[in-house]
């Protein structure tokens, strides 16, 4: 038994090496990367007992793909078996003012092929206290998203709190599929992780007015009046180089919001930030943490994920916590 669950797709990554472009690259490195199996590392590289539940191809790529996930740390004694590929995306990292790309080659994937009633939810869900998914999953197929209905209804039934990440995809569907799918899913949702423009163009929130500190509040508040949710997190980037970004996070929770502080990053993989940001969110809302202190704490996780080659974070609590403070790497630990 779990303390959280997390549901999606885990994909083989394929990353051009020195910054080259796929039609160059001679070769390319191999990793395992998706959005709620990112999530769940995260939370499990903090000490949490983190589950994950998705479908692998019965080969060698599948049991690697297990192999790396149980050497996180997560658990995937719920990760189902069949089908007959695993889906695959490929990277080529941005570099200055040359944008990093992703081609993705995951159609009829084993994850894909889910469909409601392969997953026994009630068990998988037993003891645990928290199930996050994300709208990538839905995006992968009806039977998905008929299948992510019904693990937030039985989430909902056992009295879990539920999180989702919006995670727009547009090379996976339109704004207006993703709204049409997703809107009637939000009843289940506590915890809602959105960009603005998720927020405006598949959550159905008008835009608002003003700069920053005063849109993303108002933003926040209305998405949590529409659709009920309990608390919401925004994320916010600003840069014009892929080598180099801005980044800071507001949470808006019992009627108040508030900013995490701005973080100047050196850009090493940007891929995955927003999902250790969810797992760091999701562990300081577990541990209690006031609003200011866990939008700090989730932060600077993304932050801290910037700097580390791969889908999948590295850093401890009390490194994390340390930057969350406003101490920075600009010394050598010793």
């Amino acid at each position: 038994m779990s303390e959280i669950v997390c549901f999606g797709e885990v994909m083989l990554r394929l990353i051009t090496p020195h910054f080259s472009t796929l039609a160059d690259a001679p070769s390319l490195d191999l990793a395992f990367g998706g959005a709620e199996a990112n999530a769940a590392v995260q939370l499990a590289q903090f000490g949490r007992s983190a589950a994950f539940v998705s479908r692998l191809p019965e080969n060698g790529l599948g049991d690697r793909c297990i192999a790396d996930l149980r050497g996180r740390g997560v658990d995937t004694g719920a990760v189902l078996r069949g089908g007959s590929r695993i889906g695959v995306y490929f990277l080529e990292p941005g570099v200055g003012q040359r944008p990093g790309r992703v081609s993705y080659d995951r159609q009829n994937s084993a994850a894909s092929e889910m469909r409601p009633g392969m997953v026994d939810w009630d068990a998988v869900l037993a003891g645990a206290k928290w199930f996050h998914w994300s709208g990538i999953t839905a995006a992968l197929s009806a039977g998905c998203a008929a299948l992510c209905a019904e693990a937030c209804e039985a989430a909902k039934r056992l009295g879990l709190t539920v999180s989702f990440d919006v995670n727009y995809r547009l090379k996976l569907w339109s704004r207006e599929a993703a709204a049409a799918t997703l809107r009637p899913l939000m009843r289940h949702v506590d915890v809602c992780v959105a960009g603005e423009s998720d927020a405006v163009d598949i959550l159905g929130v008008p835009p608002h007015p003003g700069d920053e500190e005063q849109r993303l509040p108002a933003t926040a508040r209305t998405l949590a009046e529409m659709h009920g949710f309990r608390t919401v997190a925004m994320t916010c980037r600003a840069g014009d180089s892929a080598s180099h970004t801005t980044f800071r996070a507001m949470i808006h929770s019992g009627g108040a919001s508030s900013f995490s502080r701005r973080h100047e990053i050196t850009v090493v993989d940007r891929v995955g930030a927003g999902d250790s940001f969810t797992g760091g969110l999701i562990h300081a809302l577990l541990r209690g943490d006031e609003n200011a202190r866990a939008i700090e704490f989730a932060a600077a996780t993304a932050a801290w994920k910037h700097t580390i080659y791969g889908d999948w974070n590295r850093g401890s609590v009390a490194e994390i916590e340390v930057l969350a403070g406003g101490t920075g790497g600009g010394r050598i630990g010793r």
